[in-house]
């Protein structure tokens, strides 16, 4: 296909075999179905129980949001590629890409990141938690987790797409992937988005680095607590949130501090998998399944009782 920098992209995608291109169109809706049911049902629960409506779940709403709208930047526009078997992406369709994506996952970093402060502020403060995360303060917080978000998005597209490309407007990905475009640009040219990029690598290693002092300081005093039960709850709570950041972090590293490529290899694939469908995927599950309060909330919202209540309100609504 001939593809022209004025209309767009050729997204190599997995496979040019039509039966694997298939295999992975169903896969990736069924994973896509599965977090977006997941991302809802922690939202809707969340949203309908009033002992949930604390700092701590008020930022997993926001997770689970965001988680939402990440995966629904790429997964879709792929599975519809593979549908079709047509790799094309349009420009405008490939700069929205970049935007959301680059966006959504600068906010995901740094709302995981103020969940880990909040943790600590809740263990090793606990007499100040209510003065330090009141709702403005938790407010406040979310606005500057998507303002971040939104000007690193603009930063990243603006200057990506402002670089001279050469040859082929080929991108070996599923997705408009910054590190695969950069290899597309004229020889010195992209040194303003090398710069960008190292102003987000380095804002996310200082994001890194004061999650890690928070669970420093959390596991140091968790070890201090005298009772095993009080002490597993803590834990049941926090490891969950610790395991998704370093999943994260970990996988989106590995591919935008590496070298691009001229092809990709099947590890590579993976690792690009890893952190744009994974984390949105397993989210729901870790941490309502390792929450006994997210269990019990989510037992209530499924009960006959709360279903039954439920519908009364509705009708009386639509009766109105």
């Amino acid at each position: 296909m001939n593809v022209s920098f004025k209309t767009g992209f050729l997204l190599m995608g997995f496979s040019d075999e039509r039966n694997l291109q298939i295999l992975h169109a169903v896969l990736f809706l069924i994973t896509y179905l599965l977090a977006i049911m997941g991302n809802l049902l922690i939202i809707t629960i969340i949203t309908l129980d009033q002992r949930l409506h604390s700092p701590m779940y008020y930022f997993l709403k926001h997770l689970s949001f965001l988680d939402l709208c990440f995966i629904s930047v790429t997964v879709p526009q792929s599975i519809a590629n593979s549908l079709m078997n047509n790799g094309f992406i349009s420009l405008g369709q490939c700069m929205l890409q970049v935007f959301f994506f680059i966006a959504l996952a600068s906010s995901e970093v740094a709302i995981l990141t103020v969940m880990s402060y909040d943790r600590y502020v809740a263990i090793c403060r606990p007499l100040q938690y209510e003065t330090i995360m009141d709702p403005h303060a938790c407010k406040c917080a979310v606005i500057a987790v998507w303002m971040a978000g939104g000007l690193s998005g603009l930063l990243h597209t603006g200057v990506n797409f402002s670089i001279p490309l050469c040859g082929k407007r080929i991108i070996h990905q599923f997705f408009c992937d910054i590190p695969q475009m950069l290899k597309l640009a004229c020889s010195y040219e992209f040194i303003n988005e090398i710069a960008v990029a190292a102003f987000t690598t380095s804002t996310a290693f200082v994001c890194l680095i004061a999650i890690v002092f928070s669970y420093t300081q959390i596991f140091s005093t968790v070890m201090r607590i005298p009772s095993a039960d009080s002490r597993t709850k803590v834990f049941s709570t926090c490891l969950p949130h610790l395991f998704v950041v370093m999943f994260f972090l970990s996988a989106a590293g590995f591919e935008f501090l590496r070298p691009p490529s001229d092809s990709l290899s099947a590890m590579d694939l993976v690792f690009s998998i890893f952190y744009t469908v994974i984390p949105p995927t397993l989210n729901p599950l870790i941490y309502s399944l390792r929450n006994e309060a997210m269990k019990a909330a989510l037992r209530k919202v499924l009960s006959k009782e709360e279903f039954s209540r439920r519908m009364v309100y509705v009708k009386a609504i639509f009766n109105l």
